[in-house]
């Protein structure tokens, strides 16, 4: 590889506001990211909790085969040996091939954070890469606050690189440790340091100024050969630089090794998969690999890629195992319409105008059919001269009913609902009106449909259209359902939140039946 790309999401990427990882999540983190090709893949601090420890002694029979494993630490305490710190003892009982230590290169936080003098400050740093290759390993020196330490001292913040350097380090990390340098000063830097020192440099940013993607190209431009960072960017405070775009941008845009032939098509499936196991939502806009990435709503952006793809896409989305989506909105043209139906199987023929016409109506009245494509599709479908419901509403009741100052509520739903000529009458209790209605629409159906019984609701979701109306805002309501591993989601929006409701769940109820078509009643 022209740059080893050296991963901290099990590290770094825990210290994510509201992130936190199990033993068993980090092993899977670390499959995944062996398997797409990451060189380095550092596990924890196995000084600081039992959880990265139990991490390091799983990891030796996790079955890796490319990515070699770091172990996190700090030098050695001021005024101790390197033989009776326990941070360093428990270093190399984590018996990775990889040790990485963290020293400081900014007088301040040498005299005012350490409390110790500068020379003592370098001897540990001295002292504890040389321990650690004593020991067989490779150790990785990470420069914490390596920047803003230049601009207090330069000649202190170099002194420290030629203490590691001269321990033996094998490599050099400069650390952009508070996020806010510029990338003409990180390339500034680090050519600086290139011209000074030939041991291997690898760049750490954080992206607290937004710009840790641009530093750490800056800094592979200026001679810098490891970029240490994060799937998804996650990481304290606004996060460490996200390796993902770094990983395409290099490899796309500069034509740079980073992942072995024919990884980077997996590249969208990581970045999924990393915040799944890590239960946080996917960015649908993150580059390359978001869902929204490749997405084109407006009429003249997709009537351009209908001619050519290339017009309105930087580069393909195949490469990063992604996909270019239309999405249909208010704002779209026919031909959204006409590529969106094609995605789904569907011919809206003449029926393009009027679809569309439908959907700047509703979104006109709150509707948002962006994240309902079900609901878009049902419009397409209902359009066609033969389409024939497989149930109709006659009408519903909803009661809620309270009880006592300190009693609980209680909803109950009744329905009538036509299949072909049979008219049911049907009525459920639920803990809320729409548990209530979806369980009274169920009873009526599944004895016509029982391919229903495997349909469930995945998620609801509610958002007021008007706030200003304040409690006479109209609602907006996204259910998405499931059937097995297919998902869709479906939309209502009205005055009334439980209309809202019935609208989105009739939608998901009659797609469910479209999709998998049963024998007419």
């Amino acid at each position: 590889m022209d740059i080893l790309l050296y991963d901290t999401t099990l590290r770094d990427g825990t210290q994510r506001e509201g992130l936190s990882l199990s033993v068993e999540d980090k092993l899977r983190i670390a499959r995944a990211l062996d398997a797409i090709g990451i060189c380095y893949i550092e596990g924890g601090w196995p000084g600081s909790n039992p959880k990265d420890a139990e991490f390091f002694r799983r990891v030796r029979d996790a079955g890796l085969t490319h990515a070699r494993v770091a172990a996190f630490g700090s030098t050695r305490r001021a005024g101790i040996r390197c033989e009776d710190d326990a941070n360093l003892r428990a270093l190399l009982d984590a018996e990775t091939p990889v040790v990485t230590l963290v020293g400081k290169s900014s007088t301040l936080h040498v005299e005012r954070i350490l409390e110790t003098s500068r020379d003592e400050n370098l001897r540990m740093i001295e002292e504890s890469v040389a321990f650690c290759k004593r020991a067989g390993r490779e150790v990785v020196y990470d420069a914490e606050h390596f920047f803003d330490g230049w601009r207090l001292d330069a000649g202190y913040a170099m002194a420290t690189l030629l203490a590691a350097a001269g321990a033996g380090a094998d490599w050099l990390v400069l650390c952009d440790t508070n996020g806010g340098e510029l990338p003409d000063t990180i390339a500034q830097r680090v050519a600086a340091v290139r011209q000074t020192l030939s041991t291997p440099l690898g760049i750490h940013p954080h992206n607290d100024a937004g710009l840790a993607v641009a530093n750490a190209l800056a800094a592979v431009g200026a001679g810098c050969t490891q970029v240490q960072g994060t799937i998804n960017g996650y990481g304290e405070r606004c996060g460490n630089v996200d390796l993902v775009p770094v990983i395409a941008t290099l490899q796309l845009k500069l034509g740079r090794r980073v992942l072995p032939p024919g990884r980077l098509a997996r590249l969208s499936e990581l970045s999924h998969f990393v915040a799944d196991v890590a239960n946080q939502a996917p960015d649908s806009h993150a580059p390359y690999v978001g869902r929204s990435a490749f997405a084109h709503k407006g009429g003249i952006h997709v009537a351009a890629i209908a001619k050519l793809a290339d017009s309105y896409q930087h580069t393909d989305p195949a490469l990063v195992g992604n996909e270019c989506r239309v999405v249909v909105s208010e704002v779209a043209g026919r031909r959204n319409v006409r590529l969106r139906a094609a995605a789904l199987g569907l011919d809206a023929g003449e029926s393009e105008a009027r679809v569309l016409a439908r959907v700047k109506e509703l979104e006109h009245r709150g509707f948002q059919f962006e994240a309902a494509e079900g609901s878009f599709e049902m419009l397409l479908r209902r359009t066609a001269p033969d389409y024939r419901p497989p149930f109709e509403l006659v009408d519903y009741t909803v009661v809620i009913e309270r009880r006592g100052a300190d009693g609980g509520t209680r909803a109950q739903a009744m329905v009538k609902l036509r299949v072909g000529e049979e008219v049911m009458h049907t009525a459920a209790e639920g803990t809320g009106p729409v548990h209530a209605l979806d369980g009274a629409v169920r009873k009526a159906l599944l004895p016509h449909y029982p391919a229903l019984a495997d349909v469930h609701l995945a998620d609801y979701k509610v958002r007021i259209v008007d706030e200003h109306l304040g409690t006479a805002a109209r609602p907006r309501v996204v259910i998405e359902s499931a059937r097995g591993a297919e998902r869709w989601s479906t939309v209502g929006c009205s005055e009334n939140i439980i209309e809202a409701s019935w609208q989105a769940l009739a939608d998901s109820l009659e797609l469910a039946l479209l999709r998998a078509p049963q024998s007419a009643p």
